[in-house]
């Protein structure tokens, strides 16, 4: 009597420990959604260089890029909406799924690996109920009784070879097939006494030595090349391709519902840029071509310019202001250094948001080096102009301590309240600044100077509160931040 509570103490205790185990797991994918494309999606096509880079992205809009940019590599016909390699690809996985599950998901089976990886072969010969089988010569010839076993024979795989042949044994006939290169390996009666073996299984001519047969599968196992070298972008263009550094940046402000006005702002460092001798005066030029695309590839607008510094000192800036739809969109910005020809491709995903009649909302958070009002004969026009005001943003958001930090913001659809303002020790949460105000304004236009002579050189987070006392609608814009 004393013992049945314990057993029900023990299995509940259970239960709840697999409900914990499940819901952190659970949690887990939740918090990384791409997690799933590395590891299942294109587990078997992704190449490793391909695989380290990814390891270097930090942000969900690095990986959107990455992924974009990884099937569009792969695409055999780029300039149409369709990606055949990509539908294919996903085919394959359903497909796979499909035919070839037992206990795991077709696309874990070996089957399911060389399928997806390289398509349906020219001919399978199965055997799915094993038996009596005539061995050919190159096994050993005479006759035995086999597990479960197919082979596939494939006329030719680029970068392996002609007449690839590939077998699988299903040795414990659970239908779960492995892929083998022993050909002995689907023979049932090969360790039991007595039974008629091949007399020159190792000295017959064998159609591929085992050596061979250990190359090829090690072949079948390594990704495919791209194939399309042409379309052979930068695998992250930020980390890769960076021979001319560079920042970019995209911050939108709404000029009606269907439109916003996406200000793409380019950082160069002028030390990294070649000089040259003009009229007594050292001077460096960048030629600037820019191209916005949907995500069907419709081109959405195109511009050209060109960057000019005076000296090896301090930064270059560039502003375009572009009114675009919300939506999704691939901003391509290619930037060459006119004197010393270093390049870059450089590319950002731009998701331009819907600014929605009565909902509270706000612009793009700055961090700038320069606020200033505009002449009233200039208000709207011009680079760094947003509405009266000049700014002109840091894209390295670090400053200096004897500088001033900028902080621009637009709120829309405020009908009252307050907005707190902190700054914090990045990682360790330390206050090192804090204020609110209250705010009566149904639009705010957030403009603030903050002196950084009180914080100690390190890395900080911008934390705003702007609460909506009548709308009970908040909003928790952030930026990270540098002081050196």
């Amino acid at each position: 009597m004393r013992i049945r509570p314990l057993v029900v103490s023990t299995l509940a205790l259970s239960l709840l420990a697999f409900a914990q185990r499940r819901d952190d797991k659970l949690r887990k994918e939740l918090s990384d959604p791409f997690g799933k494309w590395l590891t299942e999606d294109v587990a078997y096509i992704i190449s490793d260089e391909e695989r380290r880079a990814w390891k270097l992205l930090a942000t969900a809009d690095e990986r959107e890029q990455f992924i974009e940019q990884f099937w569009l590599r792969r695409d055999p016909t780029p300039d149409t909406v369709e990606n055949e390699f990509k539908e294919e690809h996903y085919r394959r996985i359903g497909y796979a799924n499909e035919r070839f599950a037992s206990g795991v998901p077709g696309w874990k089976t070996d089957r399911g690996r060389i399928y997806i990886t390289f398509g349906p072969p020219d001919e399978i010969e199965s055997h799915p109920s094993g038996g009596s089988y005539q061995r050919p010569p190159e096994e050993g010839g005479g006759v035995t009784s086999t597990y479960p076993f197919e082979l596939w024979r494939y006329r030719w795989i680029e970068d392996i070879g002609t007449d690839i042949v590939i077998e699988f044994v299903d040795p414990t006939m659970t239908g779960e097939y492995r892929r083998t290169i022993d050909p002995s390996e689907k023979n049932a009666l090969l360790h039991v006494p007595g039974a008629s073996q091949p007399q020159n299984r190792m000295t017959g001519t064998a159609r591929m030595n085992p050596f061979d047969r250990l190359e090829q599968s090690a072949n079948l196992d390594r990704p495919r090349r791209v194939k399309f070298t042409d379309l052979q972008a930068s695998v992250d263009s930020v980390i890769k391709f960076n021979v001319l550094p560079m920042q970019a940046q995209a911050d939108f402000f709404p000029l009606t519902e269907s439109s916003v006005m996406t200000h793409i702002t380019v950082q160069l460092e002028n030390k990294d840029l070649q000089f040259q001798a003009k009229d007594g005066q050292q001077k460096a030029v960048v030629r600037l071509y820019g191209r916005i695309a949907t995500m069907t590839r419709r081109v959405a607008n195109v511009f050209e310019d060109t960057v000019t510094a005076d000296s090896p000192a301090g930064l270059s800036i560039y502003q375009k202001a572009v009114p675009l739809a919300p939506g999704q969109y691939r901003l391509n910005l290619v930037l060459q250094d006119a004197v010393g020809g270093a390049m870059n491709n450089y590319e950002l995903a731009l998701h331009v948001p819907r600014f929605e009649t009565g909902v509270l909302s706000a612009s793009s958070l700055i961090l700038a080096d320069l606020i200033s009002r505009t002449p009233a004969r200039s208000i709207g026009a011009g680079a760094f102009v947003i509405g009266g005001t000049k700014v002109r943003p840091r894209l390295s958001r670090s400053f200096r301590r004897d500088e001033t930090m900028g902080i621009f913001l637009q709120v829309y659809n405020f009908t009252g309240g307050s907005i707190d303002y902190e700054i914090a020790t990045y990682g360790s949460g330390e206050k090192a600044l804090a204020f609110s105000e209250d705010v009566s304004a149904r639009q705010v236009t957030i403009e603030r100077l903050l002196p950084l002579a009180d914080l100690k050189p390190g890395r900080y987070t911008l934390k705003m509160k702007i609460t909506d006392r009548a709308g009970n609608q908040t909003l928790t814009p952030t930026a990270t931040f540098n002081v050196i």
